[in-house]
């Protein structure tokens, strides 16, 4: 296919200016480099013919920002702390991808019939005239660091624009608008890679995020790609032609997931497994036939974020005696409630690799296996051949286990084999869904268990959820409403300093978004005397609920208000998370 004259060349790959002399002596004189520093470099430039800036600054030996700096001071022109800086829509509409990735530059500003655009480096007179040109306006140049320029095209003109927009000028793919009859017409020697590129960077991007899930949802005019960070669903800035790419991307995804990519009627299930550096990631990939195609979802899993090690839980001192003490019972069952998302694995895996020793016999029965613990033998689930918690849980009894977890309880019988195993010796872990640790108790119930065995097998109920935490760099005091200040007052009534409440106000470092990261609230209810007694009677959930905190229960509220004072999260954080279901709370 023949390349018109404006065809779009990524930035990497014109010929760029060399600043190299005056470059590393000027930051000699300046006293930011030392001789030795800059004949290491030089060295190194010569053995890579790599740039001069590119090499200190991998080694360490200057910043971007400094560089950036001393360009703008030799050409007279403005350095702009681009992250930091508001920019303009208008700037972004009238200056075209194509524009911004040719020349390797970011609107800024577009005011009064002129753009502003940031540069790494001072542009030249001609490039200057080229950019009038084509913009139909007068240009003003700034400088910024490569980094910020990156980040910020890909903010405002989308993850992977570069690879879209390269497909785009070498091989237009056309796509037919019935998503029926989803004809494609790809030149497979050209766009194959491409698209692997750009599935790829969503991934890479995604990862460096620290979001545990990728959505990619196709409706009727875009494909909108989606990242849950911090448990909250962020929509992912994308090229405005990616709808053209959906087919391409979708079976691309399908491939790596080892899916079949040619039925698109049907859900189907998948994994896929990279490495980033040094780390291995699992992801669990899921498509669901929809009117406008197929929507993927990847659930990123990464050995590394489980926390192997109780003391890592977020759990307080009195709560992590009670969870230490309960994993030593010879017998009994301990379930783990919360809804999807909420850390329940990681609570099981924690108390599994705590109690994993050689005389311990160890049996998981999990759909899916999320992740390997050496010494404990773990079972998937194969529902298409009849392999379920409930068929699987009979034969795992004849292999003489110690200890059985079992990755959900779903439904009657299964919960029916779990209780009997913890009558005959067996310490049991499971995990149910449910609002609170009380709830547990009837919903057991409900499944047809018979109350007395329930009283006599469940040993405790451990709650869940997962709130935000405070970015540290950007927390400040929080405005505390008096009918907040009226509940702790409640909650910690020996409490006689000021409550104090930390929020984050936005920066960089957590996207503007106040948080980052995540920490575990806890609601840990041991089955008492009394609170057996009112499981057999069939008691209300509240009741108990009422009864466990009388006997001393911290609620999911009560340990996010703990959090709160102790600056981890905010008061919206709870509120939202925990919200009020007793009196007592």
């Amino acid at each position: 296919m023949a390349k018109t004259t404006d065809t779009v060349r990524p930035a990497e790959s014109r010929p760029r200016r060399s600043h190299g002399k005056d470059l590393g002596e000027a930051l000699l004189a300046a006293g930011v480099l030392n001789p030795a520093q800059l004949d290491d470099a030089r060295r190194i430039q010569r053995k890579t013919e790599d740039e001069l800036e590119r090499i200190l600054v991998r080694l360490n030996y200057v910043t971007e920002e400094q560089i950036a700096q001393f360009y703008a001071q030799q050409a007279n022109l403005p350095y702009v702390p681009l992250m930091e800086t508001e920019i303009n829509p208008l700037a972004v509409q009238k200056v075209p991808a194509k524009v911004v990735l040719q020349y390797n530059l970011m609107p800024v500003d577009f005011k009064n019939g002129v753009c502003t655009v940031a540069q790494t480096r001072p542009p030249g007179l001609q490039e200057l005239d080229h950019l009038r040109l084509v913009l139909g306006c007068q240009v003003k140049a700034v400088l910024a660091t490569p980094t910020a320029i990156a980040e910020s095209v890909k903010k405002y003109y989308g993850v992977g624009a570069d690879t879209i927009q390269q497909i785009l000028t070498d091989s237009p793919l056309v796509v037919e608008e019935d998503t029926e009859k989803k004809e494609e017409q790809i030149d497979e020697t050209s766009q194959d890679a491409t698209i692997i590129k750009f599935v790829n960077q969503l991934m890479i991007e995604a990862l460096r995020s620290d979001a545990t899930d990728i959505h990619i949802e196709p409706f009727e005019n875009r494909l909108r790609v989606r990242y849950r960070v911090d448990g909250l669903l962020q929509e992912v800035p994308v090229p405005n032609e990616l709808k053209r790419f959906q087919p391409a991307i979708v079976s691309r995804v399908k491939v790596m997931a080892r899916m079949n990519i040619a039925e698109r009627r049907l859900p189907q299930d998948g994994r896929i497994k990279i490495r980033s550096g040094t780390e291995e990631f699992d992801l669990r990939v899921s498509s669901l036939p929809t009117r406008w195609g197929e929507t993927v979802n990847m659930r990123i899993l990464n050995r590394k974020n489980v926390f192997l090690d109780l003391e890592h839980l977020g759990l307080s001192h009195h709560q992590h005696r009670m969870l230490n003490e309960l994993i030593q019972l010879p017998h009994g069952i301990i379930l783990i409630s919360g809804p999807t998302g909420s850390g329940k694995t990681t609570t099981l895996y924690a108390a599994l690799a705590k109690i994993n020793r050689p005389d311990l016999k160890i049996i998981t029965v999990e759909d899916p296996i999320e992740y390997q613990i050496e010494g404990i033998s773990q079972i998937q689930i194969h529902a298409e051949i009849d392999l379920t918690f409930a068929g699987i849980l009979r034969s795992v009894l004849r292999h003489d286990p110690d200890v059985i977890l079992i990755g959900e309880i779903r439904d009657g019988e299964t919960a029916d084999i779990a209780i009997r195993s913890s009558l005959t010796g067996h310490l049991v872990f499971s995990t149910v869904h449910t609002n609170d640790a009380p709830s547990a108790i009837t919903r057991l119930l409900d499944m047809g268990i018979e109350p007395f065995l329930v009283s006599s097998s469940l040993e405790a109920v451990i709650a869940q959820r997962l709130v935000r935490r405070n970015c540290k760099q950007c927390a400040e005091p929080e405005k505390v409403d008096p009918v907040i200040i009226e509940e702790l007052q409640r909650t910690f009534p020996h409490c006689k300093e000021p409550f104090q409440i930390m929020r984050g106000k936005g920066c960089a470092n957590c996207k503007y978004t106040g948080y980052r990261g995540r920490v575990a609230i806890f609601e840990m209810m041991v089955m008492t005397d009394d609170i057996r007694s009112m499981t057999v009677k069939q008691v209300p959930a509240n009741e108990i609920r009422d009864r466990a905190v009388a006997e001393g229960m911290t609620t999911l509220r009560m340990d996010g208000w703990s959090k709160a004072i102790e600056g981890k999260t905010s008061i919206e954080e709870v509120v939202t998370t925990a919200p009020l279901r007793s009196k007592y709370q």
